[in-house]
């Protein structure tokens, strides 16, 4: 075999080695709803780091998060969507919707990235000092008036195991490539 051959071979072994270890920590994923608007649009590229709550316990307050559901695919594949929504309060907060807004432990959160902050939700229903279980978490989309959510009784409270990661960079469109 000639050392280019070799050469090649090896080159190539150690591509698909990288892009095998890649695919263990990150998960790109492309945004198919709108209830993440202003913050994320319909088709952007984003890379979902699968290793993020590794290293520490919990997600956190504000990390934006992509979960398993329990709400079926509607784009005629088996299996259950995957929805991507930002954790509003953690384990043992107690959480307010009231009037539009969220409080979490008493302290109204100031939510800049909020589509309509302050308007009132969809089913004109308020939730009033519910507390966070253990490995549960409350999320919400940042376009509350089209976001299924933990308000809505068929996502409910997200289970800890069932975040697949951190949504932590957009790639596309390119003009908009940033950090989440």
């Amino acid at each position: 075999m000639s050392e280019f051959v070799k050469s090649l071979i090896k080159d190539i072994l150690i591509a698909v080695v990288i892009v095998v270890a890649i695919s263990f920590v990150i998960k790109p994923t492309i945004v198919k709803e709108h209830s993440m608007e202003p913050t994320l649009y319909g088709n952007d590229y984003l890379i979902v780091n699968k290793l993020a709550y590794i290293s520490k316990e919990h997600p956190a307050r504000g990390d934006i998060i992509v979960f398993e559901s329990d709400l079926p695919r509607t784009d005629g594949v088996q299996g259950t969507k995957l929805l991507i929504k930002r954790v509003i309060a953690t384990e043992g907060d107690v959480v307010t919707l009231s009037e539009g807004y969220v409080y979490v432990n008493g302290k109204r959160l100031d939510e800049p990235y909020v589509n309509d902050q302050g308007s009132t939700w969809p089913d004109g229903e308020d939730i009033v000092n519910m507390t966070v279980p253990q490995d549960k978490l409350f999320c919400l989309g940042d376009n509350r008036m089209v976001s299924r959510d933990s308000r809505d009784p068929e996502v409910g409270l997200v289970d800890e195991d069932r975040v697949m990661g951190k949504a932590f960079v957009r790639l596309f469109p390119f003009n908009e490539i940033r950090l989440l």
